[in-house]
Formats: structure tokens, sequence, C-alpha cells
């Protein structure tokens, strides 16, 4: 029997390769995702793959490379200088990280990068292919140098779990519409089952992108992509916990925290450990600290700014002007503040083993993140982390994910001086009960949702969307359901087909009157008319006279305005007079007050019922206008015996009374058919597939909740499926139904 695998996906393994005396040595990485996923991939079976961080001279060290992390479940990506270049430096560093930062500015649209992005997701995509995949694998590929990959993937194998994480922030849709190729980035990540970000803000971001950018409509947190459910969801990352209270914890770090103590004479020890980028407010931070020292003197040669700042491509012209602005500023507060026993910023530019920082962590009185923008921030996880045996203050950005998920922290706006300058003073004198009881809050976030709990309710949800996804399978239509609609068909001699008109057998049209019946309808309705057992019944919310000249002549029955007009039983257009119409008037004022305040809006009026049609209407505003409409209708409702329905892009209020279901009924008692067949796509729709007998075909359009026992994808199937009905006649052979 097969074992299922997981497999993961990201730009880095978790290793890097050193060249010495002319042998290439694997060194394990201490990151928090590697961490975090050690559990997974060093499982036998398991794999990672990922570009080993390191570019071979020639065949004879790649080969040497594949052999030595086969071992240790890493498949490696080899990728060349000019790979390199165009998809990380270029396309994932000059066009997606600024924008996904908030900084359009620093973005750079060249066609190249794009070109080469594509190139190197393929090449992924390329080894993920070689790895023997089966059906039942799992797959988790990780941030944003990789969008493309899980729609490649995907068109490898339909059935697969595809997870996808995004480890830095979503800009809004206004934002991230200004890349070039943002519609290729958006359905590239629709290939995955699962799509999750650290905060609520990040998945609120990238919905707003899929329904302005692409059209996709969003179902709560749920979007439809390719007949599959795509869920996004907010999973913030953890740390190591124990890992950090252990080690803080430790005989050895609280020596070396000691030393670092004593070195600063025990003043005030303020610290930030940053990567060198322009989205972690260090020039803002340092501008600051020198506002703290200028307000207020008297914490001059009483506090120490611990600043270290980790290497990042320092060689990239806007990174190398940020680390000349960083040493400029520095060596200018020291020389205008400090003195020859005191300076105030100790400044390091270099990377630290784990157990230095802990030392740090454990040393520090505050912890000080000024970040613009972050996805997460795990640095101020790892200082809650290594603070239950001390006290300690921090001051977070609310830029930062991780401010959006603990609880005790001073928040601070990283673009205001001032407010960074009184934190710092409050963080100095805070009372040692105040700074416990801010840690304890923060310490339990921090401790339950570590990395692992992280990676193990991912992978619960990316299950669970998999079975979702499997029980609406068995409701789509696929060739053997439709065998057994048409072996029924074939049986039965007394034929009703009740058909749902706008979004059912026409597709929505921004100008509702310019969604006339096209030939292609006509003709499988006449198809499907000309045989002696069928009749047809069209029942819309349409008027009756527009219905009346779209099927003038025709021998189907047409139902109006859901139940309140129809030709049935003599083809002649009949009436319910005894509903009252008075509740029109107020109804009619309130929808003609949304009406003159939303352009694009449209009210309808119909004999029986009023519309809001909003279909025209900017996508958001839409939605808005459409919730403070039903709001400001609600109270109205139960006193005139209204029902109220929210279709597609439309807000119709009706007489309770009236419906598809109760109107579909009369017509079914009857007629007294042997085999009913009902399809349509909205709210409208489900009282007749409540109402009518349990044997009846039910069908909806879309995949969403319903009454309706089967669903097909989209409008455009809707034909397609209703032809294979006309291509049925006695005795001949069934025809399979495919898309």
């Amino acid at each position: 029997m097969y074992k299922k695998r997981t497999i993961i996906i990201s730009n880095r393994l978790p290793v890097r390769i050193e060249r010495k005396d002319g042998k290439l040595n694997i060194i394990p990485s201490e990151g928090g995702l590697a961490t975090g996923l050690g559990s997974i991939y060093k499982e036998d079976g398991n794999i990672w793959i990922g570009w080993p961080g390191f570019v071979p001279k020639n065949d004879k060290e790649k080969v040497q490379v594949i052999e030595q992390l086969k071992p240790l479940n890493l498949v490696p990506v080899f990728l060349t200088e000019e790979e390199l270049e165009g998809y990380y430096e270029g396309f994932s560093n000059e066009v997606l990280w600024p924008i996904f930062h908030y900084h359009p500015s620093y973005a750079v649209y060249e066609p190249s990068y794009w070109e080469m992005y594509e190139k190197v997701n393929q090449k992924f995509a390329d080894i993920f292919a070689e790895q023997n995949i089966n059906d039942a694998d799992e797959i988790w590929i990780h941030d944003y140098q990789l969008m493309l990959l899980p729609k490649l993937i995907r068109a490898l194998n339909y059935r697969l779990s595809i997870g996808y994480f995004q480890h830095i922030p979503f800009p809004p849709d206004e934002l991230f519409r200004s890349i070039p190729w943002r519609d290729e980035l958006l359905k590239g990540l629709l290939g995955a089952d699962l799509i999750a970000f650290h905060t609520y803000n990040d998945t609120q971001h990238f919905l707003n992108a899929c329904t302005h950018i692409l059209g996709i409509p969003i179902q709560n947190n749920c979007l439809r992509s390719g007949g599959r459910s795509v869920y996004v969801e907010v999973f913030p990352m953890g740390i190591d916990f124990e890992k950090f209270n252990n080690l803080s914890k430790s005989p050895e770090i609280k020596k070396r925290a000691k030393e670092i103590r004593t070195f600063y004479n025990n003043r005030k020890f303020i610290l930030s450990i940053d990567r060198l980028d322009y989205s972690k407010g260090i020039l803002e931070r340092l501008r600051a600290f020198e506002c703290f020292l200028k307000t207020y003197p008297e914490v001059r040669n009483e506090v120490v700014l611990y600043m270290l700042v980790v290497p990042s491509r320092d060689s990239v012209p806007k990174y190398k002007q940020l680390h000349d602005e960083i040493n400029r500023m520095v060596g200018q507060i020291n020389a205008v503040y400090g003195n020859n026993e005191w300076t105030p910023i100790s400044y390091f530019y270099n990377s630290y083993d784990v157990k230095e920082l802990s030392a740090l962590y454990v040393a520090a009185d505050i912890c000080l993140v000024t970040s613009l923008r972050d996805g997460m921030n795990l640095v101020c996880k790892e200082f809650i982390a290594s603070k239950e045996d001390q006290n300690g203050v921090l001051i977070l950005s609310e830029m930062a994910g991780a401010s959006k998920e603990l609880i005790g922290p001073l928040l601070i706006n990283p673009n205001s001086i001032e407010e960074i300058c009184e934190c710092l003073k409050k963080a100095i004198h805070m009372s040692p009960a105040e700074q416990r009881k801010r840690l304890d809050d923060s310490l339990e976030i921090v401790k339950k949702f570590n990395i692992r709990h992280w990676v193990r309710i991912f992978f619960k949800r990316l299950r669970e969307i998999k079975s979702i996804q499997q029980r609406e399978h068995a409701r789509r239509i696929n060739p053997d359901t439709l065998t057994n609609f048409l072996t029924r068909y074939r049986e039965s001699k007394r034929n009703l087909f009740f058909l749902d008109y706008d979004g059912t057998l026409i597709g929505f049209n921004n100008n509702a009157n310019e969604a006339t019946p096209t030939n292609d309808l006509y003709e499988v309705l006449e198809e499907l008319q000309s045989n002696p057992n069928n009749q047809i019944v069209i029942i819309s919310g349409r008027p009756h006279e527009t219905l009346s000249e779209w099927f003038e002549g025709k021998q189907y029955y047409l139902v109006a305005e859901h139940g309140a007009w129809s030709n049935y039983p003599d083809f002649k257009w009949h009436t319910r007079t005894h509903f009252s119409t008075r509740w029109k008037y107020p109804i009619k004022h309130i929808m003609t007050k949304f009406t003159n305040m939303t352009a694009g809006s449209v009210m309808e009026e119909k004999d029986y019922s009023l519309a809001w049609h909003y279909r025209k209407v900017q996508s958001g505003l839409g939605n808005l206008r459409a919730q403070e409409l039903v709001d400001h209708l609600r109270y109205l409702l139960p006193q005139h015996g209204l029902q109220l329905l929210m279709g597609n892009k439309v807000i119709e209020v009706k007489n309770s009374e009236l419906n598809k279901g109760k109107a579909a009924m009369e017509i079914v008692k009857d007629f007294r058919p042997e085999f009913i067949f009902a399809i349509g796509d909205d709210a409208t729709d489900e009282d007749m597939f409540l109402e009518l007998p349990s044997s009846s075909i039910t069908v909806k359009v879309g995949s969403r909740k319903s009454a309706a026992r089967y669903y097909i994808d989209t409008q455009e199937d809707v034909l397609k499926l209703i032809k294979q009905f006309t291509l049925v006649k006695p005795q001949e052979a069934l025809i399979s139904y495919h898309k």
C-alpha cells in the first residue's frame, strides 16, 4: 500500500553549502521554518525541494551535492547566476518585495525579470514532477518566490492536496494591481487548495484582489477556481518556543547575558535585531532614539541601544544606500551625544548564532521593533519566549503581523518619531509588576501558538478542505451521474423541465435588457420541446411582458415574477390579483434613495416585486451599499409579509407568498410528471429545489451550498447538459457527458 508523503517546496533548502579545502560541506540551518518543518521532511519518504544556496562549478559538484543531500531528504533545484539575478534578485526582490511591503516607487517592472520568474517556477515544477508523485501526496509551497508553482503542480495532477503559505504581507488590491503580471500571479496561487497568510488583513487584501482584479466572487473565505473550492485562511507563524525558553534558562546563556550587561555597566539595555531592509524602519528607529536623547537629557549615560543588523543584499543599490545611511546616522548620534565613558548606540553589522541571540534577549530590558511593514516578525516572539524568568518590555510596531496576535506589547506607529520616543520613556519607567503582566499575556500566546502548532493546524485544515472538496465532487454532475439521469429520462413518458433564465439559460449582463436569448438557446429548447414526452417551464423573476416578447409562439409554460404571473395551463397569462402592493411605497422610497447615492445602480419595478440592481457599481462599493440597503429594509419586511432575496448583484423584495417553489408545485400537482428536472443559479431557485418531490433531479449552477442535489460548475455548462437530453432517443445508446 502506498504511504502518503509530504513534499515541502521553498526557494531555499534548510541548509547552506560551503566550499572548504576543496570539499563541499553541508551546514544545517537554524531558522524557524527549518525547525518547524524538521519533524516533517526528515520522516522517511518525505522530501523538501529547494535551491541549496549554492551554484556548482560543474556537473561533478552537482552530483556530489545531490548525493550528500539525499540522506537528509533534501532535493536541490540548481539555479544559474543568470536565473538567480532575474528570478530572485530581479522579480522576487525588485517587483514583489517592494510592492508587498508598500514601496511601489522601488519596483522595477522589467519584462526580462518576469520571463525568468516564469522559467524558474517551471524549473521547480519539473524537479517536482521527477519525484514519483502519487494522488495521496500533500504539497506545501512556501512564499512569494514561488507564486506560480501551485498552478503548475495542479496541472501535473488535479487530485493533489496543495497548500501555500506566504511569509510576507499581501498588499491592498489597488497596490497589487500595479504589477503588470498580477493576473498570472493570482491564478498561479489559485492552483492551491489552501492559501494562508499571517494576518486577517493579508487574507482580505488577497480576497479583494481576486474579486476586483479577476472578478471571482467570494463566499466568506472561499473562492471557486478550476471547479474547486479554494480557501484563504489566517495562520500566524510561531517560533520554537521550547528552544528559546530553555536556552534562556541555561547557565551558559545566563552567564553570557550577565557579561553583556556588565560590559554596558548595567545601563538600560535596548535591543533591536533586523535584517538589512528598508521595510524594517531602522532609520526611523535611529531618529526616534536621537529624539529620545534630545528630549530627555536625563537618560543620557543611562541607556544604550544595541542594534544588530544582519547583512542582506547589500550589493543592491537600495540596500547599499540604506547601509551607508545607517552608518552615517549611528556615527552622528554617537558623536553628538556620546562621551569618553558612554557610547549611545552599539551597532553591529553581522550574523550571530542562536546562543548569542538568546543571551542578548535575556540581557535586554527593552526589545524595540519598528518595522514599517512586516509579515510577522519572529524576533519579538523570540524575545517573549526568553523572558519567562526575567522582566522586560516589548515595543512593537503596529505594522508588524505579530501586533495583531500578541496582547502585551506597547504598540507604536513606526512613522511617528514622537510616539516611539514616548514609548521608550514609558518602557524605561514601567513598574516590574506591569512588565510581568504584559509579558505573561504574550507568553501564553507564544507558548501555545508555537511553530509545531502552526504546522499542525495548517495540515489539519488542508485535510479538512480536501474532504470538503470530495463531498462537493460527489454532488458534481459527472459522466456516471449523467448516465443515471438519462436512463431515468429515457424510461419516462411524461417529463417536466423547470429552467431558470438569468444566470442559468443565459449569462449575466451588466445591462439586463441585453441578456436576450441566443440562437443556440432557442435551438436547444426547441429540440427539447420537440419530444412529445417533454414539457419546458421557464421559471423566472423577469416581468411577464419580457418573457412573452422572448418566447412568443413557443409551446413553453412561462412563470414570471417568481410566480406572480403564469401562462399555465392554457398559454394565456394569469395573475394573482389578491396580493396587495401597498408595501411598494415605503420600499420604493428607500430603494430610490440608494439608487440616487450609488452610481451605476438601478431600481426595477415589477407588478408584485421591486429589485435593486448593482451589477454596474464598483465591486466593493456595491457590496457595501447592498448590505446597507438590506439593513434599512429588514424592519419593514415582517410588517408587510415580505420576503427579501439576495441574488447575483441584485436585492429583490416581494410578497412572501410568491415563490418559485409554490408556482412549480402547482404545475407538478396538475401535470403529474414521471420525471422532473430543475436547474437554477441563485437564492430564488432554492424554494423550487426544496418544494419539488425528492425524486426530482435538482441542479444548482455553481457549487455553493444549496438544497439542490447536484451542481455544475458554470453557466456555460448548462446548455451542454440540457442538450444531452435532446440526444437521447428510445432504444439508443446513452451519450457520455464530458465537459
